[in-house]
């Protein structure tokens, strides 16, 4: 019953989010060293392209032999050429390892969040799990790939520039190591000085999403008080606002962006007339090949590594989903089951001795002191009011929680010394609002069972009164139910809910608040597959319905999470205590 492992299971500890990224990534490095490779092929054309026009240039301000000018041509034409297969290949390597690391850490998020406790994800919102599934993972793909196209190509100019000039031109080579990158940093400084703009325009932004969604929600009222002009005025003042902030934030990237080119070039200009001299008066060994090739070169390594510190941000955020999905790698709220006892058969006897239970930073305990013992096919309802411990006791048998005092025995064994999972092999709960999927009533019935024969399914259907509703459908069992049963009523939902239990043929039965939400006809549906669902089992029922118990071989009545009272329907009513107040009060 030990759930496989994946990738991080049991390893991320915190650790940089570097470090988990290359253990995601280990099994493509291959794959990664042949992507730089392809890379540099297939981006050669632009470091190579300022040597092959300078010589070209020289070929025809010296009248060299017109075959070296042929020879450049055909050797740029070649790597243009061989651009297309190595794309290929570059796309293939880099962007398939991003989708693998992806694959891998969403792998990983999935089994950690099974082995997360209830406790963990009643805590923790489903949309945010999603959240860090979906899009932080996505964002960790996307931070690589756009590390690989921007970052691998500043750093072949890079590379690819410095060597041509060190070789060529090597008394340009400390200009260039200093005028290049003090440049790109004051560009940089400059769209820094834009970044509160951008913040400001942000925040407006939000505040019209927040406007349009209140205009969405209150449209009912608003049109039933006539109160259009009202809510259009509300956010037509925000559009006002986001409308000037943006033409503020566009007109400082104009004049930041104008600010940039005009400084960048200048000093472009500078660079080439800087060369320009030197070949002119022959104070350096320059051809007119090479003025050329320097000014472009210059260029070139600007944008190389204003690109590369442009990546800060886009990296930044990244390593920053990292660690958000960190977050629940490490989470230590773990169901325990690893190295305990499984359990082969359920016989249905539990125990209750003094247990208690108290959730993380409560002021008080939700269970204390609760003593019971049931027999293996006996039904035991606990009624009592809002906060007096049901449900939290029905999570205590179910092993969603472990106790924090005393403990509770299945068939004789502590069930702190058992691997609940293989437990709840034996186990069923219909809960209040049944959970179905968007698959057909098949699947749902059956979800995580296999070679399920037509006959038993039907037969549980059957039992569960669901088939003559089933069998009115135009696809019969392959009908989708829609996304959580949204095409089906709350009453066929629990019903599918309980054929679901009845095929698993379970000998510990959990019904917590089955009924509650129903109209009188579905409910006496319901209540009749419950009558045969609980047959032959140890049933544990919630209901709010006092009506719904009256056949409960005991009912445990709980105030503030400890019990009251215990003893069946009649018992409770003739001892005039609390059941029979809360009986009282329905009925009236």
């Amino acid at each position: 019953m030990a759930l496989p492992q994946g990738p991080l299971d049991h390893r991320y500890r915190g650790e940089h989010p570097v470090r988990t990224l290359a253990y995601l990534l280990h099994q493509d490095r291959g794959r990664l060293a042949l992507a730089v490779l392809a890379f540099l092929i297939k981006h050669s054309p632009t470091w190579l392209t300022p040597l092959i026009t300078a010589n070209v240039i020289d070929v025809v301000v010296q009248h060299r032999p017109i075959t070296q000018l042929w020879l450049g041509a055909g050797l740029l034409l070649v790597m243009l050429v061989l651009n297309y297969p190595f794309q290929l290949v570059y796309i293939r390597c880099w962007y398939g390892s991003a989708r693998r690391m992806g694959t891998r850490m969403r792998t990983a998020l999935c089994h950690r969040m099974q082995q997360l406790s209830i406790g963990y994800h009643s805590r923790v919102s489903a949309g945010v799990l999603q959240t860090k599934v979906i899009r932080d993972v996505e964002s960790v793909e996307q931070a690589f790939q756009q590390t690989g196209d921007l970052g691998l190509s500043a750093l072949a100019t890079l590379t690819g520039a410095l060597v041509v000039i060190g070789v060529r031109a090597p008394a340009f080579l400390p200009v260039f190591l200093v005028v290049v990158p003090a440049a790109s940093a004051l560009v940089m400084w400059l769209r820094g000085r834009l970044r509160a703009y951008n913040e400001s325009f942000r925040q407006e932004v939000e505040q019209l999403s927040s406007r349009v969604s209140e205009m969405t929600t209150l449209i009912p009222i608003t049109r039933a008080h006539g109160l259009e002009h009202t809510a259009l005025r509300r956010v037509d003042g925000t559009l006002r606002q986001v409308l000037t902030a943006g033409l503020r934030l566009d007109r400082l990237n104009g004049q930041f962006g104008a600010l940039a080119w005009i400084m960048l070039n200048a000093l472009g200009v500078g660079c080439l007339a800087g060369s320009a001299l030197a070949a002119y008066y022959g104070w350096l060994a320059v051809t007119p090949g090479d003025v050329v090739m320097l000014s472009a070169y210059f260029s070139a390594l600007t944008a190389a590594v204003t690109t590369l510190m442009g990546l800060t941000p886009v990296i930044s955020k990244g390593l920053e989903s990292v660690r958000s999905a960190g977050e629940v790698l490490e989470a230590p709220d773990l169901e325990q089951n690893a190295g305990k006892a499984q359990v082969a058969e359920v016989r249905g006897r539990v125990d209750f001795q003094g247990v208690g239970y108290a959730y993380d930073d409560a002021e008080r305990h939700s269970v204390r002191d609760f003593t019971l013992s049931v027999r293996p096919g006996e039904t035991i309802a606990l009624v009592g009011a809002s906060g007096a411990g049901k449900s939290t006791a029905l999570n205590l048998v179910t092993g969603f929680l472990r106790p924090t005092e005393g403990r509770i025995l299945l068939d004789g064994a502590d069930m702190e010394s058992l691997d609940l999972r293989s437990y709840r092999r034996f186990l069923s709960v219909v809960p209040q609002e049944s959970i179905l999927f968007e698959g057909t009533i098949r699947e749902n019935v059956t979800y995580g069972m296999s070679d399920v024969s037509e006959e038993r399914v039907r037969a549980a259907l059957r039992d569960a009164n669901a088939l003559e509703f089933i069998e009115r459908l135009p696809t019969g069992l392959g009908t989708v139910v829609g996304e959580r049963g949204a095409r089906l009523s709350g009453g066929q939902k629990q019903r599918l809910a309980i054929a679901r239990a009845l095929i698993r043929d379970p000998r510990v039965l959990v019904l917590d608040e089955a009924t509650s939400a129903l109209d009188s006809h579905s409910e006496a549906l319901v209540q009749q597959a419950l009558s045969r669902l609980v047959r032959g089992r140890t049933v544990f029922v919630v209901a709010h319905r006092l009506s719904t118990i009256r056949s409960a071989d005991r009912i445990v009545v709980m105030h503030d999470g400890r019990i009251t009272e215990v003893g069946t329907h009649e018992q409770l009513l003739r001892s005039g205590g609390a059941y029979a107040g809360l009986q009282a009060a329905q009925s009236a």
